[in-house]
């Protein structure tokens, strides 16, 4: 949703928004949608708290009798989620153009849920709008079939458009007692690492014993939440500051300024890079390895180097920082969504030429 957002308000009226449904938190995906400036979603579906098979086939069902009585002249999706998919899968059969926004991601890992998914929708995609070079070249090599177009990552722009002001970040940090660049920031909500009691306990006792040196700030996943309740892990939680799950705005009011980003997320690998700060990613692959290149470490959950690399980070203190401010994002600049927004309007002027 943050990362299409600049493309759906430079679409205008022209885009139908589609949510569907399939976030754990009912609430959180209009309040981020309004943060973000999109207009309401024309049509909801109900494909949340589903396994995955049922999730894309719930979404399917639902967007392929809404495309069989809409004029649609294109679709688009973006990642790899199953609503991706289900979104790319209800065009494919309707015969409709699709644009893939954010093609190209391989963490050639096929244990990852995503990894099907990406692979699927970047071979049924018309177009492909790929982030970055490495991206591109995944998509040459595999030969598809589509369009492919090197646009640079929406998030640059998303980043630009979401993060508060310097005051307002102030703000933020002292509502939490915070000061910059003296705490640690943590995120933790895949699959993973939540649906293993092993492997989450392992990081959030990393987390903590990390805590006796800096606070350590966790936001909490709603399905971290769930699962640390269902393990009954909650002492694991006593020595870090615990949050709840925060909108765009506040949260990247915290990642600007913490001292390093540690993080099982996708997205925050991409925004590290553009906030300038440094980042361990919890997880066995990533599909962003251009993060890592300056600006991250890729650290296996069940490790004890979780710990250890985060106090190799922080030694390094202000030199390290200073070092990450003056590298520029591999993931663009900030005229992604134009690229995108001009690939759209090509498919859709060529679908209209080709229309009986």
């Amino acid at each position: 949703m943050i990362r299409l957002a600049p493309v759906a308000r430079r679409l205008g009226a022209a885009a139908t928004l589609v949510h569907t449904g399939q976030h754990i938190d009912a609430a959180m995906p209009d309040d981020v949608s309004r943060e973000a400036g999109l207009a309401e979603p024309r049509l909801r579906l109900a494909a949340g708290g589903l396994p995955r098979g049922a999730q894309v086939g719930t979404a399917l069902t639902q967007l392929d009798a809404w495309l069989a009585s809409s004029p649609v002249r294109a679709v688009v999706v973006q990642g790899e989620a199953n609503s991706t998919l289900a979104g790319a899968l209800a065009a494919k059969s309707r015969g409709i153009p699709l644009v893939h926004v954010g093609a190209g991601l391989r963490s050639f890992d096929p244990a990852m849920p995503e990894e099907t998914n990406r692979i699927l929708v970047d071979h049924m995609a018309g177009v492909l709008c790929a982030a970055t070079r490495d991206n591109a070249a995944n998509l040459h090599r595999e030969r598809v079939q589509g369009q492919i177009a090197r646009t640079g990552s929406t998030i640059v722009e998303a980043v630009g458009d979401l993060l508060p002001p310097a005051e307002k970040r102030q703000q933020v940090l002292a509502q939490h007692s915070l000061t910059p660049d003296g705490y640690v920031l943590a995120t933790v909500h895949r699959a993973e690492n939540t649906d293993c009691p092993d492997l989450l306990a392992a990081v959030l006792a990393e987390l903590g014993a990390l805590a006796e040196r800096l606070p350590v700030v966790l936001p909490l996943h709603p399905r971290t939440r769930i699962a640390v309740r269902r393990y009954r892990l909650e002492t694991l939680l006593s020595p870090l500051t615990v949050l709840l799950a925060l909108h765009p705005g506040p949260f990247l009011a915290l990642a600007r300024h913490a001292a390093l980003l540690i993080s099982d997320s996708g997205s925050l690998q991409e925004e590290a890079t553009i906030l300038k700060r440094p980042l361990i990613v919890v997880r066995t692959s990533t599909e962003r390895p251009e993060s890592l290149t300056c600006f991250g470490h890729l650290v296996h959950p069940s490790s004890d180097l979780i710990g250890k690399t985060a106090h190799y980070i922080l030694d390094q203190g202000p030199a390290l920082l200073q070092h990450l401010a003056d590298l520029p994002s591999p993931f663009g600049d900030q005229r992604a969504a134009d690229r995108i927004v001009r690939r759209i309007r090509e498919t859709v002027d060529c679908a209209i030429r080709r229309s009986p």
